[in-house]
């Protein structure tokens, strides 16, 4: 049952970052690094993770992902961009040399290691039950404070951007309106 869930998870999470790399709009990038991100944590969950599968979930396709789409929608998905022209000569060619480059690195890692590895991957993530409770009691006893100064922070900071765009937006179009007459 684990080996089918992680391919499962393992075909979903592929799926989901070669759709945020090659998606042209970016809302739909975004939502493939959703896709991706809650593979990952199902992937957590069938390694026994269960607190960085709760973290995976809520601090990245949560709150990360929702502020990558508050920036895309900021800075306005409307415009056609020419991804034909290249800003930096050849940067596509080396990109793509990286790449491959990267990943025969890592498939060579993974065909030198399998041979020799006898200890198994599950059984060296696993943690103690009551690891989670401990965690939670130290973030909400000694650093409730902090925690919450850093929430307060985050949503006045999105509120700020908002205000701002908004009176930046109203004031061009006042005075577009104000050449025209």
């Amino acid at each position: 049952m684990e080996t089918a869930v992680f391919i499962v998870c393992a075909v979903i999470v592929l799926a989901g970052s070669l759709g945020v790399v090659l998606a042209r709009n970016p809302v739909h990038a975004a939502l493939s690094l959703v896709g991706t991100l809650f593979g990952v944590a199902v992937l957590f969950l069938n390694l026994e993770a269960h607190f960085l599968a709760a973290v995976q979930i809520i601090v990245y396709a949560g709150a990360i992902v929702v502020l990558f789409l508050f920036v895309i929608m900021l800075l306005g998905v409307d415009r056609l961009e020419d991804i034909s022209i290249e800003p930096i000569l050849g940067q596509r060619v080396l990109a793509t040399f990286v790449g491959l480059a990267g990943f025969g690195l890592g498939a060579a890692y993974i065909a030198t290691s399998v041979e020799g590895a006898t200890i198994s991957t599950s059984s060296l993530l696993r943690v103690p039950a009551s690891n989670l409770h401990h965690i939670a009691e130290v973030l909400f006893t000694d650093y409730v404070y902090a925690f919450e100064a850093t929430a307060a922070l985050l949503t006045i900071s999105v509120v700020g951007a908002v205000v701002m765009t908004r009176r930046a937006g109203r004031n061009r179009v006042t005075q577009t309106t104000a050449g025209e007459d």
